[in-house]
């Protein structure tokens, strides 16, 4: 269990406006989706690399361990192409339980799930069902990406039933300065290189960037815990993933 913070640490923006890639915070939304939606075709040609064809599997185990379990109702903000939903759907032994919202239909356009999984155009602060309406939430890779992450965990809150459970899958930087050198030596140089060659879009290097970019300048872990607490969660945790440190879930449950 992760100690947790003082009430002051709670988190709004997810990272500082990355002023290189647009002009203001408020622009940002647009800016997203425009990059998603124009490198949808290879994104999970670039997971499937990055992951060495894991990126599924270690997905499914992540959800098991925040507690889904089958006949569960799933809810899967930022969808994206399916790779938390897909697991979700065997997990739970019914696609037909699953849902994945995302504000990118080009990336849902390139969706690969199970016949019955519904996909949904919103966002993680505005998500369109009712108030208790899922036993379970997940995102994958996206906490970065949401305009206020405040919003978002309350949004969370209000569509999951009592005793719901929740998973965000996320990177974070290593602790130690020589950790995080070689991750972003990684990340922002060899990974965006990587997608010039196998990439057929011209935006899929420059996503790659930026994704190293929010991970470098997202808030610490400590921030995201208190801010799910502020949100009414119990139970909340962080568990890395042995030998990665990089790789981990934040564990949450709504109140009965």
């Amino acid at each position: 269990m992760t100690t947790a913070p003082e009430p002051s640490a709670v988190a709004h923006l997810p990272h500082v406006p990355l002023t290189d890639y647009y002009a203001e915070e408020k622009v940002r939304i647009g800016f997203l989706r425009e990059m998603f939606d124009s490198t949808a075709e290879d994104y999970d040609r670039m997971e499937h690399i990055l992951g060495f064809g894991q990126g599924v599997t270690y997905r499914a185990e992540a959800l098991v361990r925040a507690g889904l379990k089958p006949g569960m109702r799933v809810v899967d903000v930022a969808v994206g192409t399916g790779m938390v939903a897909r697991g979700a759907a065997q997990i739970v032994g019914d696609p037909t339980l699953v849902t994945g919202v995302d504000p990118s239909p080009g990336m849902m356009a390139n969706a690969k799930v199970p016949a019955g999984v519904t996909l949904l155009e919103g966002r993680a602060e505005n998500i369109p069902f009712p108030d208790a309406h899922f036993d379970f939430l997940s995102m994958g890779y996206a906490l970065r990406h949401v305009s206020d992450l405040s919003v978002a965990f309350a949004e969370y809150h209000r569509v999951m039933k009592p005793g719901a459970k929740l998973c965000l899958l996320e990177i974070t930087c290593p602790e130690s300065a020589w950790g995080k050198f070689l991750l972003k030596i990684y990340m922002k140089g060899f990974v965006p290189l990587l997608a010039r060659v196998v990439g057929k879009k011209q935006n899929t290097r420059k996503l790659w960037q930026y994704y190293w970019d929010t991970i470098e300048a997202c808030v610490p872990p400590a921030q995201v815990i208190a801010t799910l607490e502020a949100a009414g969660f119990t139970n909340v945790r962080r568990h890395v993933e042995k030998g990665m440190n990089i790789l981990g879930e934040y564990q949450a449950t709504k109140p009965e």
